[in-house]
């Protein structure tokens, strides 16, 4: 994201240490310092604070990121519309289908999960509420980028790139706008294995009255089970039903 003039150094150097806590699982003082190239004393400061303000954890010299960003996120997500009315049909459709199904929001340029289900024989994968991910490479993030204004994608495209997950992650501009048309034409997206290997998904979006995406909902499995059919016209059409009622109970309740 471009920096901003009025920005704090010492905030932005907090989350960076926090970014790194998150990213290495817990560390130490001398651990972030050599990580991030920042002074240890400084870096011993910023985690004395943020460790006084019960925003971290400190168990024999390993600092963790704590627990008081759950209630923070937890907050957030339940101040949100389309939490309530999407979680039924995520938990329902997970329970028709046996697999995974995830519902997605936009925020920053990139994708965040906000619900999300197993069924009955899903794998386990590293999705989580709150995880982001980049949008190219997605079901859900593809469906996203077709429902934005074209200057919006480009910059979306420009701020985060598109970087390479798989051998068959779209990382072309071109290829990946000429995608989005046929997202568009179509209704939902496809994940081709582009994220993760052996995993395929199909994402539909959840749209206001005014027209403008709400969120993206997902379901996801292996190879060896979403294919044929199943992959091409069953689960996109249960996608599109469950995304109609979501829709309805948005308007009207």
């Amino acid at each position: 994201m471009p920096s901003q003039n009025n920005t704090v150094a010492a905030t932005k150097t907090s989350f960076r240490i926090l970014e790194e806590l998150k990213r290495a699982d817990g560390a130490g003082v001398t651990d972030v310092a050599s990580e991030l190239g920042i002074a240890k004393s400084t870096v011993h400061n910023h985690l004395q604070t943020l460790s006084e303000e019960e925003y971290i954890i400190c168990e024999d010299g390993t600092y963790r990121v704590g627990l008081r960003f759950l209630e923070l996120g937890e907050y957030t997500r339940n101040r949100m519309d389309i939490y309530e009315k999407a979680r039924p049909e995520v938990n329902a459709l997970a329970e028709e289908t046996g697999e995974m199904v995830n519902a997605a929001v936009e925020e920053h340029g990139e994708g965040v999960y906000i619900t999300r289900a197993e069924g009955g024989q899903a794998v386990s994968v590293d999705t989580y509420a709150g995880k982001r991910v980049k949008l190219h490479c997605t079901a859900l993030g593809k469906t996203i980028l077709a429902q934005l204004p074209e200057s919006r994608v480009d910059e979306i495209i420009a701020i985060h790139g598109l970087p390479e997950r798989t051998e068959n992650t779209i990382t072309d501009p071109a290829e990946l706008k000429t995608e989005l048309d046929e997202v568009r034409e179509r209704g939902y997206a496809y994940d081709r294995e582009e994220r993760l290997p052996g995993l395929r998904c199909v994402a539909a979006p959840v749209v206001a009255d005014d027209g403008n995406l709400v969120a993206a909902l997902s379901v996801s499995g292996p190879t060896t089970r979403i294919k044929g059919d199943l992959f091409h016209e069953e689960i996109p059409e249960l996608l599109r039903s469950s995304a109609n009622v979501i829709e309805i109970n948005m308007a009207y309740s």
